[in-house]
């Protein structure tokens, strides 16, 4: 078969040879529409009857307005009992977490073992994706950058979502202390070499500025409010100070409209495609690393081929392991017990000899006390004989010098 092409515009010639018959097709390029224009709108329709699934955390301190600006980003109560009205299509998920780095670790690997068995299934159906695309962590409007506490939670949440670090109640700074903070954190974040949200590569020359714009504005500056406030005859929302109004929605106060569009807008499907390709796929490849697949044991024999053995020699293996594992736990605990009850005993001895020796210097100062008391007690009694001698014979005197005046009065 040979195929020659002469242009875009150009007539496609097929030529089949063979030893006796030689066929020449030519069939010229069709003009008209054919339908593939339309699958855009195929696909969009699609998306719209089935809906949107985009699971939002939010981590942070207490008091930090992580409630407030998650009701202000999607201009409704999420705590109210009329929540989801009838018109919502996408199925959003608000988990909002306590600054512990563990239960929200456990979650999110929770979610997606959740859907990696899901999809492990035989008989696999559309499963519901809740595993978190997206992680706004708070930072405290300090001033002062980030705490070791911050730093330590975003090391170890980087790696398993898409971690959007927010400045929050940025109304408390004033622009240049905001600006200042932004540097600092990022300059931080770079020296800890912490992983955030990374922005597509795009050839788009408008794309690539408002990626550049929200990459100059990070961390972003955000402030929270439901309340409706009028000012200058138009009704915003934001929070009434003596000083003035901070507005939510003004890009001069706060970077609220930024995340917004970011979240919503932009580049939701991009955090949904980071979370399927890159952190998800990180969790599927180390669960399934550890897992004998095959005939391959991935923990004991780093992938070396293993012999065949029936599911009850490996239960009867599995057991026999158990039974070895829960002696050796039997045995170290026996040790460690007498090695307490020792150290008890040793303590106990040591405690005993302490007493008898502070009894025993107890009893010499008492000795000491009560041989200096009669020391004292003998010296009292010494000098009171010896001032009532004295009273004697100052008695004597006087009745001498009595008698020889009364004899000379005589």
């Amino acid at each position: 078969m040979h195929e020659r092409l002469r242009g875009a515009n150009a007539e496609r010639s097929i030529v089949f040879a063979s030893s006796s018959v030689c066929v020449l097709f030519q069939q010229r390029n069709l003009e008209g529409y054919v339908g593939f224009a339309n699958l855009p709108n195929q696909v969009y329709r699609k998306s719209v009857k089935r809906g949107f699934e985009f699971t939002l955390m939010v981590v942070g301190e207490s008091g930090l307005g992580k409630s407030t600006l998650i009701n202000s980003l999607f201009l409704t109560d999420l705590y109210s009992k009329d929540y989801p009205g009838p018109s919502q299509r996408i199925k959003k998920t608000v988990q909002v977490c306590p600054l512990y780095w563990q239960p929200v670790i456990n979650y999110i690997d929770s979610k997606f073992e959740d859907f990696l068995n899901a999809e492990s299934r035989v008989n696999r159906r559309q499963m519901p994706d809740n595993r978190v695309h997206c992680c706004l962590y708070f930072i405290a409007p300090s001033g002062h950058g980030l705490k070791p506490l911050d730093i330590e939670f975003m090391k170890r949440l980087h790696d398993k979502v898409n971690v959007i670090p927010l400045i929050a109640k940025a109304d408390t700074l004033t622009p240049e202390e905001c600006q200042l903070f932004k540097k600092q954190i990022m300059k931080e974040i770079q020296e800890h070499k912490i992983k955030i949200y990374e922005f597509p590569d795009t050839e788009d020359d408008e794309d690539s500025k408002l990626i550049r714009k929200i990459k100059e504005k990070m961390p972003l500056a955000v402030v929270g409010s439901n309340v409706v406030i009028e000012v200058n005859g138009r009704k915003v929302r934001g929070r009434q100070y003596p000083w003035g109004v901070a507005e939510v929605e003004n890009g001069e106060h706060c970077d609220f409209t930024v995340l917004r569009n970011m979240l919503i807008r932009t580049h939701m499907q991009d955090l949904k495609d980071v979370t399927n390709n890159v952190h998800y796929e990180n969790y599927r490849s180390k669960k399934l690393a550890a897992v004998t697949c095959n005939g391959v044991d991935a923990t004991k024999n780093k992938g070396q081929l293993t012999k065949y053995e029936s599911p009850l020699a490996q239960m009867e293996e599995e057991r026999r392991e158990h039974v070895m594992k829960m002696k050796k736990m039997e045995t170290e605990m026996e040790q460690v017990f007498e090695m307490k009850v020792k150290e008890k005993k040793q303590k106990l001895k040591d405690s005993e000899a302490e007493l008898e020796r502070r009894h025993e210097q107890m009893k010499k100062n008492l000795e000491a006390q009560y041989k200096e008391l009669e020391e004292k007690r003998r010296q009292f009694e010494d000098e009171k004989l010896i001032h009532s001698l004295r009273d004697i014979k100052d008695s004597l005197h006087i009745m001498v010098y009595v008698l020889l005046n009364f004899q000379f009065l005589c």
